[in-house]
């Protein structure tokens, strides 16, 4: 029997590491969380109130904080860090140069520690930034990953579920490219139960459905969240938790997540959104969907997209 307990290190306090702890937690996905932060205060202060919700909950989990190079026992790193707010009009890809400079410092440590887990990437822009870990970690590509469009993914099918009144978990409708403006929905290959997305919604509804809109919808919902309320959280955490709970029970699903390429799609040299078979050892394989022509064209600009902003790279 494997007593070993599984471990997660968040590195960054923000708002996205400190609600994907806190789902972490509350969904008993492992036995220990080591929260990384700068600022020293507030992440004793974090680990205090999360050590309070644990008292609440089944079980035993043990919560403290480290330095990011003492990492050589983490099964799991989420790099949640950022390099600054978003100012109005700018997208994710306008966060590379700050975010990039903090990574470059960090991954560097982690390895010095002897870290051989898997990383995570849940940072802006998400497929650039994996890349760049990718790159300074030296590890195997199968254990670098970036959570990449499976946000976007579940958006897509939570906005089809409410338009359709069908349970999103019934719906199996996915986002590939870049997380951001160059993702889009694979219409060709999205369904409910087999029946085409398209035909469900025209029998329900009574109305074609406009695919255009709902993808411009979907592409939009972070950004308006954001505007709101200053940040997006519940949701990126809930996606980080999705990932690694597949990762730990080794559940050999797969998931639209970022991942380094070497001749899928026949691209190489950058990380993008596409589905993949996770493991406990990370991603098991790529799955290669035939895209209709207007899709591949996507796919194409999404890599444009990535590559260019790659080559931006300090």
């Amino acid at each position: 029997m494997n007593t070993k307990p599984r471990k997660v290190m968040i590195i960054g306090s923000g708002n996205v590491g400190t609600s994907a702890a806190y789902a972490l937690l509350n969904q008993n996905i492992c036995e220990a969380l080591l929260l990384v932060d700068l600022d020293t205060a507030r992440v004793e202060g974090h680990c205090q109130d999360l050590r309070d919700a644990a008292a609440f909950m089944p079980g035993m989990m043990s919560i403290d904080v480290r330095d990011a190079g003492d990492c050589a026992d983490v099964d799991i790193a989420v790099l949640t860090v950022s390099g600054g707010a978003l100012k109005p009009g700018q997208t994710r890809l306008d966060e590379l140069t700050n975010t990039a400079q903090i990574v470059k410092k960090i991954v560097p440590q982690m390895m010095a520690g002897g870290f051989n887990g898997i990383f995570l990437v849940a940072t802006n822009p998400c497929d650039i930034i994996t890349w760049q870990v990718w790159q300074l970690s030296g590890l195997p590509r199968s254990q670098v990953i970036g959570t990449g469009v499976w946000l976007d993914t579940t958006r897509l099918r939570r906005t089809l579920a409410e338009k359709l009144e069908i349970g999103a978990q019934s719906i199996d409708a996915f986002i590939l490219g870049e997380h951001g403006d160059a993702q889009f929905p694979v219409w060709s290959h999205s369904s409910v139960y087999g029946s085409p997305v398209s035909d469900v919604c025209l029998k329900q509804t009574g109305q074609p459905l406009d695919r255009d809109a709902l993808a411009e919808t979907v592409r939009k919902l972070g950004f308006e969240i954001y505007a709101r309320k200053g940040c997006t959280e519940y949701g990126i955490a809930a996606t980080i938790a999705e990932i690694c709970r597949n990762i730990f029970t080794g559940s050999h699903r797969a998931l639209a997540i970022s991942c380094i390429l070497d001749g899928e799609y026949g691209e190489r040299g950058l990380a993008i959104g596409v589905p993949a078979v996770l493991t406990q050892s990370g991603v098991q394989q790529i799955i290669e969907l035939q895209l209709a022509p207007d899709e591949q064209a996507k796919f194409s600009h999404a890599v444009s997209v990535i590559k260019s902003n790659i080559a931006r790279l300090p």
